[in-house]
C-alpha cells in the first residue's frame, strides 16, 4: 500500500510536466500527434501549390483563366476555378517549388511527377545555404527507385495510386526554406504538387533535415557499399532507402549494415546481422505460396518495408532481380555527437557454404537531422550513371 501511494504521488507530480511538454510542442505547431491535437497553437498554417506559388494568406486561386496551365479546360469557368493546377518543367530547367521566409517547418509534401523519376532532382536549402541539405532524385526520395509504382504505407513516406508521392518528415528552418526541382531528362515533365507548412517559432535544439543519394553499379568485388559518410556535427540518423539490383543469381542479402559514429575507425558501434534483418524482415523476405513454392513477400509497415520488381522466369533467385527496401529510425534514431558513416555489405553464397562478395547495383538514400553547417555532399552522379536500364 505504501509503495502504491508513493508511486501515485510521483505520478501526480510528473503529470504537469508531461502536460507542459505537450503544450509547448503544440504551441510551436510542430507536434500533431493524436493525443495532443486538441491543444491550441499560435502557429500559422500555409500551403504552396501552383494555385498559390508563395503560400501567402488569401492569395490562392487568383490567376486569371487565360494565364493558367489548365487555361483551355477552365476557359468557360474563369478565375477561381481549376485554372493552374500543375507546372511544366522543361528539359534542363530548374523550377523553384517553394521559397519561404521563416521561422517555420515543412510538415507534408505531396506530388505526382511525370517522366523519369531518376532524372527529376529534388533539392532543399535551409537558411540561405549555398549547397543543398537534400539532393535526391524524386523517385528515390519517395522510395520509388526503379521507375515503377509500388504502394507504400509508412509513417514517413506514403506512395498511393497511381504515382502519388507523400512525405511526412518534419523539416524546420529558422530563416528561409527553398525547394527546387531540376529536370535533367530530355523531355519536359508535368508536376502537380502541394507543400504544407507552418510558420512558428523553432526550438533552439531543433536540427535540420538532410537526405543524400548515392549509386554504385556495380559494387567492386570485396568492397562495401557506403550509404553515407562525412556527416559532421551533432544529430540523429532517421532512415535508409535502398534500391538493390542483383547482378548475379542466388540470395543477395547476407551483408551487414554498420554505423561508425563519433570517431569509430576500423570497427563500428552498431553492426547488424543481415540485410533483411536490418529492414525488419527475415530469411530472405520469402514465404511459401499455396503450392509450396518459395516466393518473395512484399510488405509495407509504419517503420519498414520491402518490395520486389522482377519478371522471375525460372526462380526468385534469377539474376537481374530488383528490390526496394526502407527502414525508418523513428522510435530508435541513431544519435551521434560528432560524425557518422553508414555502410552495408553486398554478400551472397558460393560453393562449400562460403560467403560470396557480390557486385550488385545499389542505390541509396540516407535521411538524417543535424546541426548546420553540413559537410559537402559528393557530386551527384551524371545522367548516364543515374539511368535505369
Amino acid at each position: 500500500m505504501k509503495k502504491f501511494l508513493v508511486m501515485l504521488v510521483i505520478g501526480v507530480l510528473l503529470l504537469p510536466a508531461g502536460l507542459l511538454i505537450a503544450q509547448t510542442q503544440a504551441f510551436n505547431g510542430l507536434d500533431s500527434r493524436l493525443d495532443n491535437l486538441f491543444l491550441l497553437s499560435n502557429a500559422q498554417t500555409r500551403s504552396i501549390s501552383p494555385e498559390n506559388f508563395t503560400g501567402e494568406k488569401g492569395q490562392g486561386a487568383m490567376l486569371e483563366a487565360e494565364k493558367g496551365s489548365a487555361a483551355w479546360a477552365a476557359r468557360e469557368l474563369g478565375q477561381g476555378w481549376k485554372v493552374n493546377p500543375f507546372v511544366v518543367i522543361k528539359s534542363g530547367e530548374t523550377f523553384t517549388l517553394a521559397e519561404i521566409t521563416g521561422p517555420g517547418a515543412i510538415q507534408q509534401i505531396w506530388m505526382t511527377p511525370t517522366g523519369s523519376w531518376r532524372y527529376s532532382i529534388l533539392r532543399f536549402y535551409w537558411d540561405d545555404e549555398k549547397e543543398p541539405s537534400v539532393e535526391v532524385p524524386v523517385g528515390d526520395f519517395f522510395t520509388m527507385g526503379w521507375q515503377q509504382y509500388k504502394q507504400i504505407s509508412s509513417l514517413a513516406v506514403c506512395v498511393n495510386p497511381g504515382s502519388a508521392f507523400n512525405c511526412y518528415w518534419t523539416m524546420p528552418f529558422r530563416k528561409k526554406c527553398k525547394i527546387t526541382m531540376t529536370n535533367i531528362g530530355e523531355e519536359e515533365m508535368r508536376l502537380y504538387y502541394q507543400i504544407n507548412y507552418t510558420l512558428t517559432q523553432i526550438p533552439d535544439n531543433a536540427a535540420y533535415f538532410h537526405a543524400q543519394f548515392r549509386r554504385t553499379n556495380p559494387v567492386a568485388y570485396k568492397d562495401v557499399y557506403t550509404i553515407v559518410d562525412n556527416i559532421k556535427g551533432k544529430g540523429q540518423y532517421v532512415g535508409t532507402y535502398l534500391a538493390w539490383g542483383a547482378n548475379s543469381s542466388g540470395w543477395w542479402g547476407e551483408g551487414e549494415i554498420k554505423f561508425y559514429m563519433d570517431g569509430d575507425k576500423q570497427f563500428p558501434t552498431i553492426c547488424g546481422t543481415g540485410t533483411e534483418d536490418y529492414f525488419c524482415g527475415s530469411y530472405c523476405f520469402t514465404v511459401k505460396d499455396e503450392s509450396g513454392k518459395e516466393v518473395y513477400q512484399d510488405y509495407t509497415t509504419p517503420y519498414s518495408g520491402f518490395y520486389c520488381i522482377a519478371p522471375f522466369e525460372k526462380s526468385i533467385w534469377d539474376t537481374q532481380s530488383r528490390f526496394g527496401m526502407y527502414r525508418w529510425h523513428i522510435t530508435d534514431p541513431v544519435r551521434f555527437d560528432k560524425d557518422l558513416k553508414v555502410t552495408i555489405q553486398a554478400l551472397g553464397w558460393r560453393s562449400g557454404g562460403r560467403y560470396l562478395p557480390l557486385q550488385d547495383d545499389i542505390a541509396s538514400v540516407a535521411y538524417w537531422y543535424q546541426t548546420e553547417p553540413h559537410h559537402s555532399f559528393p557530386t551527384l552522379p551524371d545522367k548516364d550513371t543515374l539511368e535505369i536500364k
